[in-house]
């Protein structure tokens, strides 16, 4: 990625809009400009400044970093504290039991609102009745929920009594979760007989059953929240239903003290082939980052915001950024178990407006859809409560993220575009609102306290204008501390590629003036003739187009090229090009790529489809458009939302007129 990029590369990753943040902003935001040189100027102070000021400690600690058994770090090791009682316990001792901590909305409209008071006392009863099934501190509890307060309650309830948690999305398969428990040696599942998704009930507990049904395992107990009603297979012995076990417990229960470096839980990251990769956070270092990051990042005021992060509690984002980060800062939010479009396409924009949410944190993926669908939509809603924008989860298109200011954001909203992933536990990279200059698709620089650069095959950093590869330089507090039951890979897989460097597996680019560009992963980076291409830069080539509301590119092979580009696009709904034919669309959008970039960054091929394959946390799976472009047998679909849609675009391109070569 360091070789000379074609013509017009530069200047697609290059921004001329800029926008400052208005005096006002600056004069209430948490962040400061100076910020930046006080942690440069000795980051283990910063972070032990941060440690003592956002969290209650039981034992203060004295030592803030060991980095003696790198690339594994300790942080206030020597000190102790509890995740739920920091996130609970304390806001209620400090009288703001009745501040509202959740505002829960299910899919279809059945509402609860739950304060920290409230939480209290359900976290309390699940700590208790998790217990009495046997759970003791050091325990695995695997949990398979929607996104419903029961699933926030069972986080908490593990936390506050030692048992490391490990969510497993509730999209994945019976095969998945059983090897995620068997990884774990979990003693206790958490399901539900099912939750809501697209109007209609969709069965969790089933792939339960069928996952104890795969081998051995350890699990003891299943615990079954009832949400829809639907009828489940029991296993007596086994089996035990929530509201026999949970709403009969002591809402009285003191939290275990831990030390700093007891693991919090364990989550495995989508799309490992072979054996399922946990990564494991512990919890003072990690607790630390992610409410240092959610107050400064997302400019918090917890007496006055209502935030709302759209992500399941399956990702890391919604570990983060819905459990932990909001409630450890005392902030009210709003948690969805439902869709965008279920029961209509304008169903976030009423959310927001019912519940007045000021601080919005959702995909670029989720913009992008709704870009496709039409401003009008939102415009039907008052959105002007919004006063701080995230993005999260892929690098945001230049357009997507004008679109997600303007139309969302009042054109006065700052939006924090912000890159992180599992392994590193919080945000690294972001600007700050009220300090940073924000720039449209870029994450720009690396948070007060934070190492990161940028550099080429030989570790060394690359000047403004060049690109390489994103890797961090210096321990973090959030930092993974392994993949569970394997060092070896842990070590193989982040510190081999660079000595002594933490490498992302993200390529990224320095524009002009050194702020970073994200460009996916590393594999994701096509080698055409000897070029090595960005599928985030001709995505971002294609959305610029306006007939173009969402594009996927991928790489594949190619007897004359080595790879060649192959695109798959949506067309917005009032985009010109729909009267166009679909040789005359290919060509157009062929053309204008061609423009932007050069003529080798060219589509080989062109296909406009109705959807894209994305899971159902919204992330597109290139992996099967790939299968799809190299004509081969589309691979496990069973993460998809709707796996129908492979099938679509395999008819769609046998179809005359779906390839265009030069």
């Amino acid at each position: 990625m360091t070789e000379s990029t074609p013509g017009g590369l530069e200047n697609l990753l290059s921004e001329d809009r800029r926008f400052p943040p208005s005096p006002e902003f600056t004069a209430q935001a948490n962040a400061h400009a100076d910020v930046y040189s006080w942690a440069d100027a000795d980051r283990p102070a910063f972070w032990a400044e941060q440690a003592r000021d956002l969290l209650d400690w039981d034992t203060p600690f004295e030592e803030v970093l060991d980095w003696s058994g790198a690339p594994v770090a300790r942080w206030f090791a020597d000190g102790q504290l509890n995740a739920a009682y920091n996130a609970v316990d304390r806001h209620v001792e400090a009288g703001n039991g009745d501040r509202v901590a959740l505002h829960f909305e299910g899919e279809g409209g059945d509402t609860r609102t739950i304060t920290y008071a409230d939480l209290k006392r359900e976290v309390s009863k699940a700590a208790n009745a998790l217990t009495g099934l046997g759970v003791e501190t050091g325990d695995r509890v695997a949990i398979y929920l929607p996104l419903v307060p029961e699933a926030v309650f069972t986080m908490l309830a593990c936390a506050r009594i030692g048992a490391p948690h490990s969510v497993v999305f509730g999209g994945f398969s019976a095969e998945a979760l059983y090897s995620r428990i068997v990884d774990a040696e979990a003693k206790l599942v958490v399901t539900a007989d099912g939750g809501y998704r697209r109007g209609a009930p969709s069965a969790l507990k089933p792939a339960v059953d069928e996952a104890l049904t795969k081998g051995e395992h350890p699990v003891e107990h299943v615990l079954v929240v009832k949400r829809t009603g639907q009828d489940v297979e029991w296993t007596d012995e086994r089996d035990v239903w929530w509201s026999d076990v949970v709403d009969s417990a002591s809402d009285e229960h003191t939290p275990v003290p831990l030390d700093a470096e007891h693991p919090l839980f364990i989550l495995y990251t989508s799309g490992t082939t072979g054996k399922p990769k946990g990564i494991f956070h512990t919890t003072g270092g990690y607790l630390t980052q992610a409410a240092y990051t959610h107050r400064n990042v997302f400019d918090l005021k917890p007496e006055t915001d209502v935030y709302w992060c759209t992500a399941d509690i399956g990702w890391i984002t919604g570990h983060t950024y819905v459990v932990y980060g909001p409630l450890i800062n005392g902030a009210t939010q709003v948690i969805y178990e439902g869709t965008p479009d279920t029961p209509h396409r304008g169903r976030w924009w009423e959310i927001v407006e019912k519940y007045k949410v000021s601080i919005l944190y959702t995909a670029p993926t989720a913009i992008r859809t709704c870009m496709k669908w039409g401003e009008e939509i939102p415009s039907k809603f008052d959105l002007s409560s919004l006063r701080v924008l995230g993005s999260v989860g892929e690098p945001i298109n230049p357009e997507a993220w004008m679109w997600y200011r303007r139309v969302i954001g009042g054109d006065k909203a700052p939006i924090v575009d912000t890159w992180w992933q599992t392994e590193t536990g919080a945000i690294m990279i972001s600007p700050l609102p009220g300090v940073t200059e924000t720039k449209p698709g870029s994450a720009q620089v690396p948070l007060p306290g934070i190492a990161a650069t940028v550099v080429d095959d030989d570790a060394k950093p690359v000047p403004d204008g060049a690109g390489g590869y994103l890797v961090l330089t210096e321990p973090w507090p959030s930092m993974l501390r392994g993949i569970w039951g394997d060092p070896e890979r842990y070590a193989d897989t982040y510190w081999s590629r660079f000595k002594g460097l933490y490498f992302a597996g993200d390529g990224a680019k320095k524009d002009d003036d050194g702020d970073i560009w994200l460009l996916g992963r590393v594999d994701d980076v096509m080698n055409v003739s000897g070029h090595r291409l960005s599928t985030t830069e001709i995505e971002s080539a294609l959305v610029s187009h306006p007939w173009v509301a969402e594009a996927a590119v991928v790489g594949a092979n190619d007897e004359t090229t080595g790879q060649a580009v192959v695109a798959f696009v949506i067309l917005r709904g009032d985009a010109a090009g729909g009267s166009e034919s679909a040789d005359e669309v290919q060509t157009t959008l062929r053309n204008h790529v061609a423009k932007e970039i050069g003529p080798i960054a060219k589509p080989r091929q062109i296909l406009v489809v109705a959807e894209l394959p994305k899971t159902r946390s919204g992330k597109i799976m290139r992996r099967l458009l790939r299968d799809v472009a190299e004509n081969r047998q589309v691979g496990d679909a069973t993460t998809l939302a709707d796996s129908s849609v492979m099938d679509l675009i395999a008819q769609g391109l046998s179809q005359p007129g779906a390839k265009q070569e030069d």
